[in-house]
């Protein structure tokens, strides 16, 4: 159609022209002729002739931009086929033997297989699920989120996605500024969160949801509402429903911070396995008994739970209230050999469920398939509600995230003061070398910017890349300069997926990529050498490794390091792909953000005026406004201005947002006793009035 288009613009107006009015010029113009064109120039026949040479002329100027743009199309695709890899004689062999060997299968031999469902992440890792998997294919898109070893219902995955991010909140807010490093920091908190985690946040950032106000989990107690107050699990999938009531209730405990869950010992080592106790020991909404005696004991006087046996240590955060508050009993498989009468007044008297993880003698016993789903023997045509299911492994992720939103705030930063200086060796300065912008060979100019909206530029006009995921590439090979090969590429992109079905999207996405900019400007923005991907140094220029020169300048200098901590700070627009929600960045985002706290707090704490420094902090506070640290030093600067109102004002502020994002000070279970000692740490301005 393009084709048959050019030939009717170029073939069209000279026919219409012709048949019309004739050739443009049948001779020069005689003598008399010229004579009478002086005397008379505006006739019918000057005027015609005028507009049909102005007519030939656009055609000209037509063509002549039809046949530039077709030659450098040419040319483009010229020196795209000069660096196209041949075959090499070997590799040309190898092929037509394969060739003759398919054409010599029988066509009864060959089967075409059904294409996969298509899921968010993963699929059910339980043995003989993969049929029910695929068979509920639309229901896990629509109702949650399956990852390699689980599916979580969709609420409990927006939980779990919130804990990833209060996990961040919390770094963020325990990080101490020290003088500027070296690129290449290893904090111990910069460590990326655990496989599952990100696999729930890729899936839920690829498919959002609705914005509205997530209801609270009511956890295991809506579970067995329909059964009373306990229900016996049997089946296959017992043990993976089991791990996710574990992993549902001590989220639920987050936003329902008096509820609790009381396991015994055996129930938990058959649920997480042997060797479990440190992780167990961070997770304060969860006691662990060792008799199904002692939990009704605990559940009916609130005495805090042992340990061992023999041992009796308080544990923290039980108390009168969590008695009356609703409580979640997982017991083991051993109800049906003993008097099952206490644990069930037991579970009555505190507004609690028992889930028993076998045969529960006092009420109905469900059935639970690998998938999650149950089912009442008793009533056959009854469709049971699904269950999270979790694996060991998934599980312990899942536990990891929610025992980190428990930590100690100052993981970054506990053995030194706020503003106690680090030691950092130093060595000579090295000159930073200049990169300018590359050009092609016909002038074009190809820039990447990924802090701030990540935007591809062509001589400053932003090119649209129509995937997503290829601007997430464009993001992740300019964070790695030195390239990331398939597999680093695919966990990265879409974790908790099986490789195999992924490698296909990436090439064709890759492909694309490298395809629109080529035709765009001709230029290779995408590098692809030993299976191994990186951004084009020589053709593509990104403002993310302008700042990353810029830090390790100033991680470096011994001379000049006002200039060069402001050179830092003038680098950093806005932070890495503003906006994204890709689990990966969290790492990188959070080591550039203190860097640049880092410079920051070095001129403020070097700047002769403290009006300067309190603007210095005031920005680094903009960058981020979680940090105690910041907050502490920027209410120390304006109380000892007497801006006491100011300080106030920035106090209760902070106290305002982390509450708003879930911080919320002395709120039990939650961020526990340490936001409370932070803020008693705050001077307080009606102090310093009085």
């Amino acid at each position: 159609m393009s084709l048959l288009i050019v030939l009717g613009l170029l073939a069209g107006p000279p026919l219409v022209l012709l048949s019309l009015l004739g050739p443009p010029i049948s001779g020069w113009p005689t003598g008399e002729q010229l004579r009478a064109w002086v005397q008379q120039p505006l006739t019918e026949r000057t005027l015609t002739a005028a507009l049909t040479i102005t007519a030939w002329l656009g055609w000209l100027v037509l063509a002549y931009t039809i046949t530039v743009r077709a030659l450098t199309r040419i040319h483009a695709t010229a020196r795209w086929l000069a660096r196209l890899p041949l075959p090499t004689p070997l590799q040309a062999t190898a092929s037509g033997m394969a060739g003759a060997a398919v054409l010599g299968v029988g066509a009864n031999a060959v089967t075409i297989p059904a294409p996969p469902l298509p899921v968010p992440v993963g699929t059910l890792d339980s043995p003989g699920d993969s049929g029910a998997a695929q068979h509920e294919g639309r229901a896990q898109r629509d109702d949650g989120i399956a990852v390699h070893g689980g599916w979580l219902p969709r609420e409990v995955a927006e939980q779990v996605n919130a804990a990833a991010a209060l996990v961040w909140l919390r770094r963020r807010r325990a990080y101490q500024p020290h003088p500027p490093a070296r690129l290449g920091r290893e904090d111990p908190d910069l460590a990326p969160l655990p496989a599952t985690a990100a696999a729930v946040q890729a899936a839920l950032a690829d498919a959002p949801a609705p914005l509205a106000e997530i209801a609270p989990a009511a956890g295991i107690n809506t579970f067995v509402g329909v059964a009373g107050s306990g229900v016996g699990i049997t089946g296959p999938g017992a043990l993976a429903v089991g791990r996710g009531l574990l992993v549902t209730v001590l989220l639920a405990a987050h936003r329902q911070p008096t509820a609790c869950l009381v396991i015994t010992r055996a129930a938990l080592t058959r649920l997480l396995g042997p060797h479990t106790e440190p992780l167990v020991e961070r997770l304060p909404q969860l006691a662990v008994v060792d008799t199904v005696d002692e939990a009704a004991r605990l559940v009916v006087s609130a005495a805090p739970p042992s340990r061992a046996r023999g041992e009796s240590k308080t544990r923290e955060g039980w108390t009168a209230a969590n008695a009356q508050a609703p409580v979640a009993l997982i017991v083991e498989d051993d109800c049906d050999r003993r008097d099952v009468t206490p644990l069930a007044e037991a579970a009555a008297r505190s507004r609690g469920s028992i889930v028993v993880l076998g045969r529960w003698p006092a009420g109905p016993t469900w059935q639970a398939d690998p998938s999650g789903h149950l089912h009442d023997p008793r009533r056959p045509d009854w469709p049971g509600p699904r269950s999270c299911v979790l694996d060991q492994v998934a599980t312990a992720d899942l536990l990891t995230v929610i025992a980190h939103t428990h930590a100690p705030p100052d993981a970054a930063g506990a053995h030194r003061t706020p503003h106690q200086p680090v030691t950092t060796r130093r060595v000579p300065r090295q000159a930073t070398p200049h990169h300018p912008l590359p050009h092609a060979a016909d002038g074009r100019r190809l820039e990447l910017r990924v802090l701030g909206e990540p935007t591809l530029l062509i001589d400053g006009q932003p090119l649209t890349v129509r995937r997503s995921a290829a601007v997430q590439v464009l993001v992740y090979l300019a964070a790695h300069r030195d390239g990331a090969d398939t597999r680093r590429l695919i966990d990265a992109l879409w974790p908790g997926v099986p490789r195999r079905s992924l490698t296909g999207r990436l090439y064709t996405t890759l492909s694309e990529l490298r395809g629109a900019v080529r035709d765009a400007c001709g230029l290779n923005v995408v590098d692809h050498t030993d299976d191994r991907y990186r951004l084009n140094p020589a053709q593509v220029q990104v403002d993310l490794w302008r700042l990353h020169e810029a830090i390790q300048h100033a991680g470096t200098a011994v001379t000049n390091t006002t200039v060069a901590w402001q050179a830092v700070i003038d680098a950093y627009p806005d932070e890495l792909a503003a906006g994204r929600t890709w689990p990966w960045l969290d790492p990188i985002r959070e080591t550039l953000r203190r860097h640049v706290i880092d410079a920051h707090v070095a001129l403020a704490d070097t700047a002769p005026d403290t009006r300067r420094a309190v603007e210095l902090l005031q920005a680094a506070i903009r960058i981020d406004p979680y940090n105690a640290d910041l907050h502490t030093r920027a209410v120390n600067v304006l109380t000892a201005l007497g801006e006491h109102h100011a300080a106030h004002e920035l106090r209760e502020g902070y106290i305002r947002r982390l509450t708003a994002a879930g911080l919320q000070p002395g709120r039990p279970g939650w961020v526990g006793s340490d936001e409370q000692e932070w803020s008693s740490r705050l001077p307080r301005a009606d102090a310093h009035r009085a």
